[in-house]
């Protein structure tokens, strides 16, 4: 079975080109979305993957169609194919169903996991420069190392409550439990 999808951005975006070329494409349904693809909730193509049974072939009008990004457009396709399911795009003139549609679906898989390497290389080095700089990443901490010693100095009185404390410090209780605990680990490690 052949089954198609279409999906627009946006409800005053019309669907029938897309309808139209599926059509000519032979979909025997259709199923259509009128939502973002960076929505996780696209309900019709839930009912177009719960459709699809081994053997069938997915058929969009164009690749951003089905995913918001490669790396989701490569892992739908990749489901699709274990699934025993073929896919195509029309505008792309790209079908898995063939050799080489696998083999131009393999590539794009290859330059995405590339990207996603070089990526991952440009933030670790970039990382590792503000470090050499002196730079520490993360969220800035709440508490000073004088305030931690004045909260542990002032909750050392068997009267003192924590709530009390991280109230006059402007903090959550779990705020200073954190910094009590933290500050401990880090004189442990020195």
């Amino acid at each position: 079975m052949i089954i198609g999808y279409a999906r627009v951005s946006s409800v005053e975006q019309n669907l029938e080109l897309q309808r139209d070329a599926l059509k000519a494409a032979g979909c025997e349904d259709i199923f259509e979305d009128k939502v973002s693809a960076a929505n996780v909730e696209r309900p019709e193509w839930g009912n177009a993957k719960r459709q699809l049974r081994k053997g069938d072939t997915l058929v969009v009008w164009r690749l951003d169609r089905l995913g918001r990004s490669l790396k989701h457009l490569i892992e739908t396709i990749e489901d699709l194919d274990a699934r025993g399911v073929g896919f195509r795009s029309l505008q792309e003139n790209l079908d898995t169903t063939t050799s080489g549609g696998k083999l131009i679906f393999h590539i794009f898989g290859a330059l995405a996991e590339f990207e996603r390497e070089l990526i991952k290389e440009r933030t670790m080095a970039g990382l590792a420069a503000a470090r050499a700089r002196g730079r520490k990443g993360g969220r800035p901490r709440k508490l000073t190392a004088k305030q931690i010693a004045m909260a542990r100095q002032l909750l050392m009185d068997p009267n003192q409550q924590v709530t009390e404390v991280a109230k006059m410090l402007g903090v959550a209780r779990s705020t200073l439990y954190i910094a009590l605990r933290s500050e401990t680990t880090a004189k442990g490690d020195k």
